[in-house]
């Protein structure tokens, strides 16, 4: 039996333009928590094209993210026959950032389909947070690694992309026409 589909908010919703709650450990491990992550995975796999997703972005206000373990796996230069898991990120916090920052073109957003600009991100990061099972660790990204996380923990302060982006760009309805053939195929292939 297949789950019901998990809708990924879009803008303006409130959800979206919250700062989002700090979990406490005794959370961590508990049915809510798990109840939300099992969420994000699945709108994660639906929505084809994800990359990340921050627990906003499916209406729950708690800071959490997840990164999809094909990027992890893209990142890592790993193309083994099995996609490794996502990878999630409690109360996450950027311990480093470069002080070099670099355009990122392109930048987009499940919560902003269709929209696209070039933010200015550090081009490396060092995040700390805790995984799943209530355990401490500290992830180090740079180049589009580094601009998931800035963006994912925007998201967790209430700040979408396009509050601060540039050379913002909307798909044509063309775009957006053969773009959606190719999200379903993308979804196809994730589920």
């Amino acid at each position: 039996m297949k789950s019901a589909e998990i809708n990924i908010l879009q803008t303006p919703a409130k959800a979206l333009k919250t700062i989002c709650s700090t979990l406490m450990p005794t959370e961590i491990g508990g049915a809510k928590v798990q109840k939300v992550l099992k969420e994000m995975r699945q709108a994660l796999a639906e929505s084809g094209d994800g990359v990340a997703i921050a627990a906003p972005q499916i209406g729950h206000t708690v800071r959490i993210f997840m990164v999809a373990g094909s990027i992890l796996d893209h990142v890592n230069n790993y193309h083994g026959e099995h996609v490794s898991p996502d990878k999630v990120f409690i109360n996450p916090e950027i311990i480093k950032a470069s002080k070099t920052k670099k355009a990122m073109r392109g930048e987009g957003c499940l919560s902003v389909r269709y929209i696209y600009g070039t933010t200015k991100r550090s081009d490396k990061v060092t995040v700390k947070a805790i995984d799943e099972h209530g355990n401490e660790f500290t992830m180090a990204g740079s180049g589009l690694l580094a601009q998931i996380f800035q963006h994912e923990i925007d998201h967790l302060n209430g700040v979408l992309f396009i509050d601060h982006a540039h050379d913002i760009r909307e798909m044509s309805e063309e775009e957006k026409h053969d773009y959606q053939i190719e999200l379903n195929r993308m979804r196809a292939e994730r589920m």
